[in-house]
């Protein structure tokens, strides 16, 4: 796409990145949905790139603990190299599902807003099930997860590449039903967060590195830019408002956009 609608589109769409990447309601599905109902078209690859400016947003916000991690792994601390492995552990399901299906997601289950919809939905209620549920925690501190812990996160992950499902959402789910506290199981998806997104922009970017113009570049930055300073934003504060008002939020907020969408494809539009 060239700059000609100007600076609003990927603005709008870095904001909507920014706003809904850590929070379990899908960044993905809004995008999609923001682009098909409102006519807010980037190519598909923008979606992938921006994320980063979410990515780099974790690091600056967490850059004294990600300093000290490595700093202990080094000095040979073995809850460093414990946390390491999780992190690699709970990436591995998604990273290989995304390289063998990256044209599918992106060619088939982008570009199908209903199926977007029903995700949203189903999530919704799955979400609101489960903050429900009367839990007992056994893993409150994401330092202490056992590995196989880690690797089911994993694999719940890996729901997360049809759109509509929300990365943060599954691996929340995935974490509060087998053992974790809310708090740690959304700062655990911070920290899974960025080898998946980190892996994700550089294969779309080498992929996709014939087909983007100048003007997408230009676009990209914007998008990228505001995904960074509203992503900052929202990862400084979520923990402290989920450890407070739970899910519930943004499972209804799931539910209402995902009746919305539905009944508006119904009506054809």
């Amino acid at each position: 796409m060239s700059v000609d609608q100007g600076l609003f589109v990927p603005l709008v769409l870095g904001v909507i990145e920014g706003l809904t990447e850590f929070l379990p309601v899908s960044s993905t599905g809004h995008l999609l949905l923001t682009e098909h109902f409102f006519g807010l078209a980037q190519p598909k690859t923008f979606i992938v790139l921006i994320q980063l400016g979410a990515i780099l947003a974790i690091i600056t916000i967490y850059f004294a603990k990600l300093a000290l991690l490595l700093r202990d792994a080094l000095t040979g601390k073995a809850y460093a190299w414990a946390f390491a492995r999780n992190v690699v552990l709970a990436s591995i399901p998604a990273v290989i599902a995304g390289v063998l299906l990256r044209d599918f997601i992106q060619g088939v289950l982008y570009e199908t807003p209903m199926l977007i919809c029903i995700m949203l939905v189903v999530g919704g209620v799955i979400l609101l099930i489960v903050d429900r549920l009367p839990l007992q925690p056994r893993y409150t501190d994401i330092y202490t997860y056992p590995w196989h812990l880690s690797l089911i996160i994993g694999l719940f992950q890996m729901l997360a590449l049809i759109p509509g499902v929300s990365r943060s959402g599954a691996t929340i789910v995935g974490s509060m039903l087998f053992g974790t506290d809310k708090r740690s199981a959304a700062e655990f998806t911070f920290f899974i967060a960025l080898p998946i997104m980190i892996g994700a922009f550089g294969y779309d970017l080498y992929k996709s590195r014939d087909l983007l113009s100048a003007s997408d570049g230009i676009n990209i930055a914007i998008g990228f830019a505001a995904a960074f300073v509203v992503g900052a934003i929202v990862v400084r504060y979520l923990l402290n408002f989920v450890s407070r008002f739970g899910f519930a939020p943004f499972a209804w907020w799931r539910i209402a956009v995902g009746i919305a969408g539905i009944a508006a494809l119904l009506r054809g539009l």
